[in-house]
């Protein structure tokens, strides 16, 4: 089938990856992109330039608007999809316009997770209840309780970090981390909350979280292991109820950065298979024939959901190689980034404690930035997460792509050329 018309719904990452890949690949039919903003924009400085307020809204979009214009994309911004009818290949839009097209891109992205709190309220003389307990948190713009994936978000919790703000974070994940660290930059008192002890060690290890976790206090950070089991919206703040705590604590405001769950509305209510995103083959292609997912509502079937920049990166090329019939990316490892406190983290690939079959290797000195960890299964590196050496996770990737042998002593020789490792060279 010649495919003249293709429409993406969802201006992330994802959604625009797909249509500059259609363009860039030589794709020459219409070509439109549903988004809920005015211009899609990138997320990540949501969390730390952005909200710190060193960057505006221009200087983070994804696009210039004049880029779709040019590449004769057809940007309907400030539009909601709220029906997708996969057979007859159209989009309805909630002003009532219905929009048609050969495929249909779903690049819906998600939505923050409502943390399991018992009981969250506010006092009778303030109004209705804030949240519901599930995963579809339920705030006011002018609620002191925030969530962290939009623009406005970023709007709102700013104006409350205010030189000696107080500020409770609920997860101590990439964004907790990173707000935290905006947050301290701008003069507010911060205390984060999360079960684990220490976060993130399925992704770096847990010898790299527990350091990256110790820089919060390290930077005024009251960093406690619990977590919070009632929030009551106040006329001043929120006073919120910490497990093991005998009396609540009173906050300015709090952040809930627990995650995120698929949006996979449009695709339950047209009957796509759905589990714990929209499931998609290696193509990006859904249950229907005529409908592909890409992003953060997207899991491919019998694998993890990947939430990375990155990733949603690579399926919106996933999904124009499908379209276009042409080869796909070629498959590399997984990798992310993260800023705190000065400090820049990356990882790649699968991060293992040592153990019979795993070897942790440390380039450096741990705790002294530059330094790096890899891991290493048999002679391969599987993973690697490095501060402030971005260079050790760039060849980390290459050796996990083309399969390199490696010895950790050489690995963990700050002297050695990992360049020349990657040539196969000892």
């Amino acid at each position: 089938m010649t495919v003249s018309s293709v429409l993406v719904v969802g201006g992330g990452i994802a959604g625009v990856s797909t249509v500059a890949s259609l363009r860039t690949n030589g794709y020459a039919g219409e070509l439109t992109l549903v988004s809920a903003d005015a211009v899609p924009y990138d997320r990540p400085p949501l969390s730390k330039a952005y909200l710190a307020g060193g960057r505006d809204l221009e200087s983070i979009v994804l696009q210039p608007s004049q880029w779709y214009a040019d590449q004769k994309i057809s940007l309907v911004g400030g539009a909601v999809a709220v029906a997708i009818r996969p057979d007859a290949g159209e989009v309805e839009l909630a002003d009532g316009r219905v929009l048609t097209a050969d495929k249909i891109v779903l690049a819906t992205g998600g939505r923050a997770i409502w943390p399991p709190i018992g009981e969250v309220r506010r006092d009778v003389s303030v109004g209705l209840p804030v949240g519901n307990g599930q995963d579809r948190p339920v705030v006011s713009d002018r609620s002191p309780i925030h969530v962290l994936r939009e623009v406005a978000d970023a709007d709102r919790l700013r104006t409350q970090l205010v030189p000696g703000a107080r500020l409770l974070i609920v997860g101590a994940g990439l964004i907790g981390a990173e707000v935290s660290s905006t947050a301290r930059g701008l003069g507010a008192e911060v205390v984060l909350v999360d079960p684990l002890d220490p976060p993130l060690a399925a992704a770096v290890g847990i010898e790299v979280a527990r350091w990256l976790h110790g820089l919060h206090a390290n930077h005024g950070v009251e960093v406690l292991t619990t977590t919070v089991e009632t929030l009551l919206e106040t006329r001043t703040g929120v006073a919120a109820q910490l497990r093991g705590e005998p009396v609540s604590r009173e906050f300015d405001a709090v952040l809930l950065a627990v995650g995120l769950v698929p949006e996979t509305g449009l695709a339950e209510a047209a009957r796509l298979d759905t589990s714990r995103g929209i499931l998609v083959d290696a193509g990006q292609v859904t249950s229907h024939p005529a409908v592909l997912a890409v992003g953060d509502c997207a899991r491919l079937r019998d694998h993890h959901r990947a939430e990375h920049w990155e990733a949603a990166q690579l399926d919106g090329a996933r999904a124009a190689a499908t379209i276009l019939e042409t080869e796909p990316p070629v498959a590399t490892a997984p990798w992310w980034w993260s800023d705190r406190y000065g400090l820049h983290v990356e990882g790649v690939g699968e991060m293992r404690s040592a153990d019979a079959e795993h070897i942790r290797v440390v380039r450096g000195t741990l705790g002294e930035p530059p330094f790096a960890v890899f891991t290493l299964r048999g002679e391969r590196v599987i993973g690697a997460v490095a501060v402030d050496d971005p260079n050790a996770v760039r060849a980390a990737r290459r050796m996990i792509d083309r399969g390199v042998d490696v010895r950790a002593s050489d690995l963990a020789d700050p002297e050695t050329d990992l360049r020349r490792l990657l040539r196969g060279s000892r």
